[in-house]
């Protein structure tokens, strides 16, 4: 998240609030195994006050009524890292969805889509 933020020209501060949102943009798996994720994520720091908790709430939704920079950098980031933290690209991402989910879920076609729109823009 902090190479693409650079990539905006965010400062210091910006980048470090970014890499603090990659770490913990997936907290809402403690609680839950499914794509909801995000939203008990965010449930959790919103209650706790966290700056950024809508971006965690929103996080791999495509049809967001919520948007902003650090959201659309964590959603680019996010369909390029694997659940090690390596850079993979958006089709093994792709792949590991599909393996994990299956190819006719709602995770992979809403990662599809997000995908296609971040390529997009």
């Amino acid at each position: 998240m902090v190479e693409i933020g650079k990539k905006y020209n965010l400062d210091d501060k910006e980048l470090q609030d970014l890499f603090v949102l990659g770490l913990i943009h997936d907290i809402g798996y403690e609680f839950v195994n499914n794509s909801n994720h995000g939203q008990i994520g965010g449930e959790i720091l919103k209650r706790n006050k966290y700056k950024y908790w809508k971006e965690i709430y929103y996080h791999g939704v495509n049809a967001s009524e919520y948007s902003s920079l650090f959201l659309k950098i964590l959603n680019k980031a996010d369909v390029q890292i694997d659940y090690m933290g390596k850079t993979v690209g958006y089709t093994r991402k792709l792949e590991d969805i599909k393996n994990r989910y299956g190819e006719n879920s709602i995770t992979y076609r809403n990662a599809e889509i997000l995908i296609a729109k971040i390529k997009n823009d």
